[in-house]
């Protein structure tokens, strides 16, 4: 089992902030195929293409997704920003909160039962630093009944100076981390995590980040994970058993738990994107919607 950090170049390019400008890529046509999920945030917060339920819906807390009603919470905890999104509105989340914002998992993450493989993409702004409230931070998760039957996250860490990102995919617990140790005291090396340690995030800038994994429930120890930022390859994981013991029909996509700052074109393919196909996404002139995937 091994977990590559930031390499030393990319940790260069993203202290200064000088992560590869978006290139002129035509986009691969198999890339509108393998979308299951896009939202733009644009006039509205639900999705504009899901192969699910479209809606966005706010639970009191986590353990009460069910029962949800649709739509967001109060515009002082997080409203659609207008005309403040990298491509067009975006979604500003104001305040740290107990609700949290999902969109109903199975079908809209590109679900499968054996050789779960696929890719998350979505666009970041804020001054970790200065926005974030003490504590972990989750741009997004995914999970079903219970996070330790198997999760997914991206997340700044609760008491580094500058906050780590991370990118990490938890099979169930007895798994992963078969003696139950701390997650914060166990080596990076040991956890199924990249770390980025000089994060590129700032006020003035979008970031992108994309993330792909690989082979959820193959029965072997060949799961994999890899982070993108600005359609450069910062690091990946390699060589887990990645079980999930998923009731499908509690899975979901939870955004902004515990974030104070923009998101913005949320999308969630089917496959494990090329480094070509995640730079060809990082420099879409329209974002996602530029692919014009269809219901």
């Amino acid at each position: 089992m091994t977990a590559f950090r930031l390499s030393f170049c990319a940790s260069i390019f993203a202290a200064a902030g000088l992560l590869p400008a978006a290139e002129k890529l035509p986009a691969p046509a198999g890339l509108r195929e393998a979308l299951a999920f896009h939202a733009s945030f644009d006039r509205s917060a639900d999705a504009d293409f899901a192969r699910g339920d479209r809606r966005i819906y706010t639970a009191a807390d986590r353990n009460k997704r069910d029962d949800s009603p649709p739509g967001l919470p109060a515009e002082d905890l997080v409203r659609i920003a207008r005309g403040e999104g990298r491509f067009g509105d975006a979604l500003e989340f104001r305040k740290k909160m107990k609700p949290q914002v999902f969109f109903r998992g199975g079908a809209n993450l590109g679900h499968q039962p054996k050789n779960w493989n696929g890719s998350v993409s979505l666009w970041l702004r804020l001054d970790p630093e200065k926005d974030l409230e003490p504590g972990y931070c989750d741009p997004f998760q995914i999970y079903a009944q219970a996070w330790t039957e198997g999760n997914m996250f991206v997340e700044f860490s609760k008491d580094h100076t500058p906050r780590h990102f991370r990118f990490g995919l938890m099979a169930v617990t007895k798994f992963w981390n078969p003696h139950n140790r701390k997650y914060e005291e166990m080596p990076e090396a040991e956890r199924p995590i990249v770390a980025v340690h000089r994060h590129p995030f700032r006020r003035d800038r979008w970031t992108h980040v994309l993330v792909t994994f690989a082979n959820i429930n193959s029965g072997a120890a060949d799961g994999r994970g890899t982070l993108y930022l600005d359609g450069a390859k910062i690091g990946s994981f390699t060589g887990w058993n990645n079980t999930f013991n998923w009731d499908v029909t509690k899975s979901a996509l939870t955004l902004g738990l515990n974030y104070t700052g923009f998101l913005d074109d949320v999308a969630i393919f089917d496959r494990e994107l090329t480094d070509h196909e995640v730079r060809a996404v990082f420099a879409l002139p329209h974002g996602v919607g530029g692919l014009q995937a269809r219901p």
